[in-house]
């Protein structure tokens, strides 16, 4: 036979397109990622082969030629559709230490949250339509009666950030006059948000009062003298702490002299909680509604840190000034969709059941586990982890402190147990070996996801919950 007729004959083994896309493989990855984006890239490998073919590469032929070719190639198609179309936002084991992680996306949510966001995705909703009169509605009003039972205030709203809820309070406030703040909370938080830019930004002019680390109450006073002032401001200081020789004044005062000099008080909270820490064995943090009960017309806070939901701006306060934040343009702009909504006020519904909290709220539930717990899952885990990196690296369990996170709480750790990967390699090496080691965990189906530090790796597993999740990504290691 001729090498011609030979080609040809060899272009035979290729199966047909529809052959392919029967098999029951494709027809489930079909399902999950389209029926057109299979096809394409099934077409592109079966090209690969006609290629191989005319370059006469036997491994190709040998490999069209076997019993098991066409369940071969299905699979070969469903796993480069799963690495080309997997999404690129994707689950990950949070083993860093720090449970509120802002880079790795803060609060997972709790279940009830889960539910409601998907059935807000799936189906049309009544979000701004009020089905008792037919006519359009407030999408705030789904939310607004729990949030004012949960923290005392009059009226509420919400907007996609925390960072949004202080721009757009200050813009609807206070734009083109000044807003009064003590100089010790001209914060800075992550992304280089800064208080005075925010400010600026929102059209209205900073008027600093105090010293860094001491403030008092007639500072605030000489102040508001001027008539140019609009809003008086109180930043909580969630991300830093100044100890030694300070003084500060608390929401009870200033509130009680912007009556007096009918000005409004706003408190930006950061990391708002909404229930007291402290009946968990967590640190005392304000809560929300201690700040509105002494007398802060308007408060801000995240929806996505303490709180344990998505990410979401929340401003509570008096009705007149939510009306006015509310009636501002930039509030379209800054809204948020149905599904955050839903998701919001699922967690939410958590907290009319404090009891139960830190069992059914994932943040809360990270946050309260007890060391002995975190210790048990170490000592299962480890001999896989020592199997696996024999000759790379030693594997130990050692004793550890993990952090809250996201601005909440900055010296407040609790103790926890971590794996400590040290390399096993020459000192010139090892800085090398150890970043080969965190970037082959990261590469996992489900990546892991640890901290360097002092030349080891170290997992910290007060996060981890699902062990046999974990182990199973092993098999994948590389």
């Amino acid at each position: 036979m001729s090498n011609v007729n030979k080609s040809i004959s060899f272009y035979n083994l290729i199966p047909s397109l529809d052959k392919l896309m029967r098999e029951d493989i494709l027809v489930m990855c079909a399902e999950k990622f389209g029926h057109q984006s299979i096809k394409l890239i099934a077409q592109e490998i079966l090209g690969d082969f006609r290629g191989k073919i005319s370059a006469s590469d036997l491994e190709t032929i040998s490999m069209l030629e076997s019993e098991n070719a066409i369940s071969d190639i299905a699979k070969e198609i469903c796993a480069r559709a799963t690495h080309a179309l997997k999404s690129p936002i994707t689950p990950v084991f949070n083993l860093t230490g720090t449970v509120i992680h802002t880079n790795l996306g803060r609060a997972a949510l709790a279940s009830s949250a889960v539910i409601a966001m998907t059935q807000a995705a799936e189906q049309t909703t009544n979000l701004e339509y009020d089905l008792e009169t037919g006519k359009r509605g407030d999408r705030d009003t789904v939310i607004e009666g729990l949030l004012c039972d949960l923290t005392g205030a009059e009226a509420a709203t919400i907007v996609n950030n925390n960072a949004a809820a202080v721009l757009l309070t200050l813009n609807s406030l206070a734009r083109e006059k000044k807003v009064v703040i003590s100089r010790g909370e001209l914060v800075e938080i992550g992304g280089a948000f800064r208080i005075p830019e925010v400010m600026t930004t929102a059209g209205c002019s900073l008027f600093e009062v105090g010293t860094t680390n001491r403030t008092h109450l007639d500072d605030y006073a000489s102040a508001l003298e001027s008539d140019e002032i609009a809003l008086l401001m109180k930043v909580h200081s969630s991300n830093y702490e100044i100890k030694g020789f300070t003084s500060s004044v608390s929401e009870r005062e200033l509130a009680s002299l912007a009556r007096q000099k009918n000005v409004p008080l706003a408190t930006d909270l950061g990391s708002g909680s909404l229930v007291n820490l402290s009946r968990y064995g967590l640190p005392s943090e304000p809560t929300v509604k201690d700040i509105i009960a002494d007398g802060a017309n308007i408060v801000t806070f995240s929806g996505d840190k303490l709180l344990g939901g998505p990410q979401v701006g929340i401003i509570v306060g008096s009705k007149k000034l939510i009306g006015q934040i509310k009636s501002n343009p930039l509030k379209r702009a800054l809204r948020v969709d149905k599904t955050i909504l839903a998701a919001l006020l699922g967690t939410l519904r958590l907290y009319q059941d404090p009891g139960s909290l830190n069992l059914r709220l994932p943040i809360l539930r990270n946050l309260t586990r007890g060391a002995d717990d975190i210790f048990a899952i170490a000592r299962e885990i480890v001999p896989k982890f020592e199997t696996l990196l024999s000759g790379i690296a030693t594997v130990t369990i050692e004793d550890c402190m993990s952090q809250i996170g996201s601005g909440a709480l900055p010296l407040d750790v609790m103790p926890s147990s971590s794996l400590v990967m040290t390399p096993i390699a020459d000192k010139g090496q090892s800085d090398a070996t150890l970043q080969k080691l965190a970037k082959s965990f990261r590469c996992l189906p489900k990546p892991i996801i640890g901290r360097i530090s002092d030349g080891r790796l170290f997992f910290d597993l007060r996060c981890l919950w699902d062990k046999d999740e974990l182990l199973a990504q092993l098999d994948f290691f590389k």
